[in-house]
Parts: C-alpha cells; structure tokens; sequence
C-alpha cells in the first residue's frame, strides 16, 4: 500500500491509502554504512560530545540501524542535537534529516512548562531547521522538520528511517491519555518508505520491575513493550543488540532514569552520592531495529 494522506485527532491516527502502482514498488539499491564517514564526523563533534562516545557509541548504534550518506532521516525528539550534528554531517549533501517534535498538546502534559515555552512550541517546525544550519557545513545535509499529529504530506514515504534515541518513554508514559505513543508510531509508518528502518536506543527497565515502574514516568520502558507497540503498529522487529547496555544500572522501584550521568538529578551537590552514581555511568540501554514491510 502506498499512504496518500495522514489525519491525527487526539486519540486517533487515520491513514487513507490507494494500490501502489508498479513504478512505486521499485527498489532502489540500498546505500551501505559508510565507516570512514562516520569517523570523519564523530571526530568533528565537541569534546564535550566525544565524552560521551563510551556510554553511547554512535558509531556502532548508526551501524546497527543500516544508516548511509545521502538517506532521508527522521530523528525523534532531537533536544539539544547531540545526534542530530553527527547525522547532518555524516548523512552528506544528498541526504536530508528531519526532525520531529512531540505533538504541541502533549507539551502541556508535563505540568512545569510555562506558557511562553508552550507558545514558542507553535513555530517549532521552522524554528529547529533555521537552528541546525548552525550545525551544518558544505557537506552536510538539508535539514527539515515537523510536530507529531501535524506531518506535512510532503513527508509521506520519504524517509529511509526514523530513530528515537532515548524518546520513546514520554510518549508511552501519556499513551492513555490521548493516544501519544500510538499516533507517533502511526506518523512514523506514514512517513517511512516500504522497507524503511526504526532505530530504538531506549533506557530499558528490568522486565521484573512493574509496569507502573516501566510506565515512562521514570525514563524506563521494558524491551518487551516497545517489542509489542512497535508490532501492534505494523513494523516487523528485526533484532536487537547490546551496544548501548550497562549491567551496572540496576533500578529501584524508586528510582529515575535521570539520578544517573549525565543529569545526575538529586546528586550534583552531594559528592559521595554523586559518585557513586557516576560509577554506574549512563542507564542500561535497549538498542532495537524494526522495519516496515515492503
């Protein structure tokens, strides 16, 4: 099937489809990791950035999800862009990379946004691209953007992936209260190519916890939830890798994902306790690959 339009409510995603033609199902070769590239670009990143190449090993992780220059991808919640300036610069100038923000109705959810905050998310979807050009160069690629629950047509069956890293937990955490996490994985099906990737890097709560633990609130989710979600939304789940694990995080019913580096929420003025966080170092965490059917 070939997605003509998407429509989101509050609760729903409505894909309206029409019979691929043959021109449609043609594939084309499919562009391979390019590891040269991808070390050109991480060493091109901050100090700051390359700090944390040990918890979050982006080499191997991009690897994992079969990401190549000159592809068209779509990266969930880039906040600060720790992600984003690696991608635009090792996508290229023939790749393009999209950034996609909560849905505007969601951001009142969390209760400590104020409203100027709120309102400034109205303009996101122009604001983010005008701020990654600080980001790119003369190789680099052409950055675009869009709010979950408002995806412009343009975007539809335009991606060669989409990756959530470490994003995946808000939108679950608010699924029962308006569809979140849902209506995102319905956009992402929209927006993917048949036999386009889902690239997961998401703070994995132990399956023993409860799910009221691993309900999001906390960061966590467990790997067989996003397994199920992912497959109730119509991807295929093609494996798993232990990249990003750390055995050391080993959550209490009590705890947050961000006690741990590099938030280090409750912790940063207590040396002892801040310590002993930093010996855990970042959270445990899954690194999952799902695909659209073709």
């Amino acid at each position: 099937m070939r997605i003509r339009t998407i429509a989101a409510t509050a609760g729903s995603v409505i894909l309206l489809t029409a019979c691929a033609t043959t021109a449609d199902t043609k594939q084309a070769p499919t562009p391979a990791f390019d590891q040269a590239r991808i070390d050109a670009a991480l060493d091109r990143q901050s100090d700051g950035a390359k700090a944390r190449y040990g918890a979050r090993h982006p080499a191997e992780t991009l690897a994992f999800f079969d990401l190549a220059p000159g592809m068209t991808v779509v990266e969930g919640l880039p906040g600060g862009g720790w992600y984003s300036k690696i991608l635009v610069d090792y996508l290229g100038p023939d790749g393009r990379l999209i950034g996609a923000d909560y849905a505007l109705d969601m951001w009142p959810k969390f209760g400590f946004f104020d409203d100027e905050f709120i309102e400034g998310k109205k303009t996101w979807a122009s604001d983010w691209p005008e701020q990654a050009q600080e980001w790119r160069g003369a190789d680099s690629a052409r950055v675009d953007a869009f709010a979950f629950n408002a995806v412009p047509e343009r975007l539809l069956e335009s991606a060669d992936a989409v990756v959530f890293i470490r994003a995946l937990h808000n939108f679950a955490r608010f699924n029962e209260d308006g569809g979140y996490l849902d209506n995102a994985l319905a956009e992402t099906y929209a927006v993917l190519k048949p036999g386009g990737i889902v690239g997961v890097v998401q703070h994995q709560a132990p399956e023993a916890r409860s799910d009221a633990f691993a309900n999001g609130s906390r960061g966590y989710l467990k790997k067989a939830y996003v397994i199920e979600r992912m497959r109730a939304a119509g991807f295929e789940y093609v494996g798993s890798r232990d990249i990003n694990a750390n055995p050391k995080d080993q959550p209490s019913e009590a705890d947050m994902v961000w006690r741990l580096p590099p938030s280090l929420s409750g912790s940063r003025d207590k040396p002892e306790q801040r310590a002993k966080m930093e010996a855990i170092g970042e959270s445990n965490r899954m690194t999952l690959k799902f695909r659209k059917p073709r």
